[in-house]
């Protein structure tokens, strides 16, 4: 039987494409489709690179848990939840593995069917939420800037703009750096801190135990899920989650 690189290099990168794709949405985070074109580009010259002659050594176990960790790498980063994406994402490359033998039928679109039924399964059966956390991609804009980052869904979160009643996005301190440039000192004095840039206003807060301000700018152009529009974007002192699972937290908005 002749096997032709090309097919294999398609084969494998879109079933792994596939499941990176799945990999985020089980674990509840956005899928990431431009990270998971490079991570899968990887998965496929890894195959293709399997049937060169005096690479046969590369389809071993070791090598193939190599290619696995590089494509988790470049597809969702380092952090602890990279990580748990990163088995997710192993799990199911092996449970896919495990069901096309199981039924005992393969091929080209058989395969990739069968990637797709998973795909289809983790983002229907998925819909952005485990353990009870929702999780919501965020897209914020100020003048050439643009960041896309991952919000938590805190019904908890009462923070509302006292002109206006609505609900105020918080970002965590990171991403208050890469947006406008707010050091986190900036941040810990918003009071002397709210001449830095124009635009900047303080938002009353209270938690437990404490009351304070944050510094805080209107957005005109936020895309939070499918929602897009304007919207009051508080900086808070610090990171929002210690393990980088999410940068904003939505709140009611």
């Amino acid at each position: 039987m002749t096997v032709y690189i090309d097919g294999v290099f398609l084969l494998n990168f879109l079933v792994d494409f596939l499941l990176l794709l799945a990999a985020s949405r089980l674990s509840g985070f956005p899928a990431k489709p431009v990270r998971a074109v490079l991570g899968a580009t990887l998965g496929g010259v890894y195959a293709a690179c399997c049937l060169l002659p005096g690479f046969y050594f590369l389809g071993n176990t070791l090598w193939r848990t190599v290619s696995l960790g590089l494509m988790s790498l470049i597809a969702f980063g380092i952090s602890k939840s990279a990580m748990r994406r990163g088995l997710v994402f192993a799990f199911l490359s092996m449970a896919l593995g495990g069901i096309m033998m199981g039924i005992d039928r393969g091929g080209f679109w058989g395969i990739v069917c069968g990637a797709a039924t998973v795909c289809l399964l983790c983002f229907v059966g998925f819909r952005g939420r485990i353990g009870g956390a929702t999780y919501i991609p965020v897209e914020l804009r100020h003048g050439d800037k643009i960041l896309r980052i991952t919000a938590l869904q805190d019904t908890g979160n009462t923070l509302r703009d006292p002109i206006t009643g609505r609900a105020v996005l918080v970002v965590g301190a990171d991403t208050a750096l890469e947006l406008l440039g707010l050091t986190r000192s900036q941040l810990q004095n918003p009071v002397q801190s709210i001449s830095a840039l124009p635009g900047l206003r303080l938002i009353p807060y209270h938690s437990v135990g404490a009351s304070n301000f944050l510094l805080a700018m209107k957005l005109k152009n936020v895309r939070i899920g499918n929602w897009q529009g304007s919207t009051l974007v508080a900086f808070a002192p610090e990171s929002l989650s210690a393990e980088g699972a999410y940068q904003a937290l939505t709140g009611g908005v």
